[in-house]
């Protein structure tokens, strides 16, 4: 089925269709339609929605919901995903899958309120304090953000823990036809209360993870804890264990997790690694300068954490340099340059404003 919807919209859509049974949120602008959208549609869905007092309350109880038995997500903007990081590194620690969708705007604090920006790139990676692996998901199009929303529910129920879907104002504001696909997969979560709630399968993927009240007492620490939740933090061991196994569930399971594609890469001498919007004016770039015989292609990243590390590495001789545009005074850039060892350089745009594709030519020519 075809629908014409803005891109909160289909955030909205993908998260029913994954299931979410609760929202908890705080009005803030790019991201407030999702709020607005879920309050009239998720109680007809059975599901429950609660306007809390501020950020720090919605995803606290977003994460209470999960542990009662339900499939649950928040929305906020920069300033709001800031008073969520310390409960952000308790869903870590407590292994709670949940979806935070932050649509970024420009800050620093309140900045351009309603103006595209790819700021939190980093927070979304490194915010919480500790050792532990993220995994955030970049929308380029209305399409995206129904399917990246419903792939952030997935991929939160597999690996028990919470996954971003980083868009942009851009793409949350922007309209198109969306395709409500009927045949999606959609992971169930697993409550067999027989195993630990805080253990590990063969295939370095979490135990199950039963609700309250179904048949077994259940410590949900932010401490370090055994596979039982009882509290060890006077044991280094323990401690050494529980971190290895959050950063292993990623690490071993990378492939699994991180897509991208590419564009008129067969031949190009000059790649553009672009991702969220800035990707879809990266591409017309890259049309504009292949028209002008240039032989010049498009790294799209879809996952930002874990990063695609491999395919950079894989990158042969035949790509001169590549170009980072962002949103940002440079931050995937880093990334970039730590796994790719040729020349890289970056076009940074901070004002508000999208990067356009003319931009982006005439830094590559």
């Amino acid at each position: 089925m075809k629908v014409f919807l803005q891109g909160n919209e289909a955030c909205v859509q993908g998260a029913l269709k994954a299931g979410c049974q609760f929202y908890a949120g705080y009005p803030i602008t790019p991201s407030s339609e999702i709020m607005e959208k879920m309050v009239r549609v998720l109680p007809e869905h059975q599901g429950v929605f609660v306007q809390m007092e501020d950020e720090i309350g919605s995803i606290a109880a977003m994460i209470g919901a999960v542990w009662a038995g339900a499939k649950a997500m928040t929305a906020t903007s920069g300033p709001g995903l800031a008073l969520m990081l310390e409960n952000i590194g308790y869903a870590i620690m407590t292994e709670t899958p949940c979806v935070i969708v932050d649509v970024q705007r420009a800050g620093p604090s309140t900045g351009q309120a309603t103006k595209p920006a790819s700021g939190d790139v980093m927070t979304a990676r490194w915010g919480a304090p500790g050792d532990y692996e993220s995994i955030a998901l970049s929308p380029w199009s209305v399409q995206e953000m129904y399917e990246f929303t419903i792939r952030a529910f997935n991929l939160a129920e597999t690996y028990r823990m919470p996954v971003f879907l980083l868009a942009d104002e851009a793409v949350a504001h922007l309209k198109e036809k969306v395709g409500l696909k009927k045949n999606i997969n959609i992971v169930q979560r697993a409550k067999k209360s027989e195993q630990p709630p805080f253990g590990e399968t063969a295939g370095n993927l979490p135990t199950s993870m039963p609700a309250f009240g179904q048949g077994r007492k259940i410590s949900v620490t932010g401490s370090t804890h055994d596979e039982w939740g009882y509290r060890r933090t006077q044991v280094p061991a323990a401690h050494e264990k529980l971190v290895n196994r959050f950063c292993n569930k990623i690490r071993k399971n990378v492939e699994q997790i991180v897509e991208w594609e590419t564009y008129e890469d067969q031949d190009a001498e000059i790649l553009i690694v672009a991702y969220g919007f800035t990707a879809r004016s990266a591409l017309a770039a890259v049309r504009l300068a292949r028209a002008k015989g240039e032989k010049v292609g498009l790294l799209r990243l879809k996952t930002l954490w874990p990063f695609p590390e491999k395919v950079f590495s894989g990158i042969g001789p035949k790509v001169k340099k590549i170009v980072v545009p962002e949103m940002n005074q440079g931050q995937i850039v880093l990334e970039v340059s730590r796994f790719y060892r040729g020349s890289v350089i970056y076009y940074n745009k901070t004002n508000g404003q999208v990067i356009t594709p003319q931009e982006i030519l005439d830094c590559i020519m």
